[in-house]
C-alpha cells in the first residue's frame, strides 16, 4: 500500500528477454496510470525461481499478474505456463502472453495451458503503449484502498 496515496501498488512480473521489449514495457507502463513496481527476469527457469521465491528471489513478492514472453531461453513460455498452472501456490496468478508471435498453435496451446490472455506485441511504441493502457484498464481496474 502506498502511504502517500491510500492506493496498493501492484506488483507485476515480466517474463522478458529482449532488452528492447523490456524498455518498451518499463517506458509504457511509466506513463501508465497505475501504481506498480515492474520485476523483470529474463528467462524461464529465473521465473520459476522468482515465483517459488529461491536463490537471490528468496524475497520475492507474489505478483498480481505475470507478463509472459513465449520466446525465452533455458524454459520456453509455454513450459513455465505449465508450471504455474500445475503449482497450487501459483496457479490463480493471472497470466498474459505477451509475445510477437501470432502464430495459431501457439495461441491455442497458450489457451490450453490457461493463459488468462493471448497478446501480439505490436512493434511500434504508440501501439505498445495502447496495449499497456488496455492491461491496466482491464487487470487493474479496480484500486484498493486502505
Amino acid at each position: 500500500m502506498n502511504k502517500e496515496t491510500g492506493y496498493r501498488t501492484f506488483q507485476i512480473l515480466l517474463v522478458e528477454d529482449n532488452p528492447g521489449d523490456v524498455l518498451f514495457t518499463q517506458e509504457a507502463f511509466s506513463e501508465g496510470k497505475l501504481l506498480h513496481k515492474l520485476h523483470v527476469v529474463e528467462d524461464g527457469v529465473k521465473a520459476m525461481e522468482f515465483l517459488r521465491r529461491e536463490g537471490e528471489y528468496a524475497d520475492a513478492v507474489r505478483p498480481d499478474i505475470i507478463l509472459l514472453d513465449l520466446n525465452i531461453p533455458r524454459k520456453n513460455g509455454h513450459e513455465v505456463l505449465a508450471e504455474i498452472r500445475a503449482d497450487e501456490k501459483l496457479k490463480r496468478i493471472p497470466v498474459l502472453i505477451l509475445t510477437t508471435s501470432r502464430d495459431h498453435e501457439d495461441i491455442l496451446k497458450s489457451y490450453d495451458l490457461r493463459a488468462n490472455c493471448y497478446i501480439s506485441k505490436p512493434v511500434d511504441l504508440d501501439k505498445f503503449l495502447s496495449v499497456v493502457n488496455f492491461i491496466e484498464d482491464f487487470w487493474f481496474r479496480l484500486r484498493v484502498r486502505s
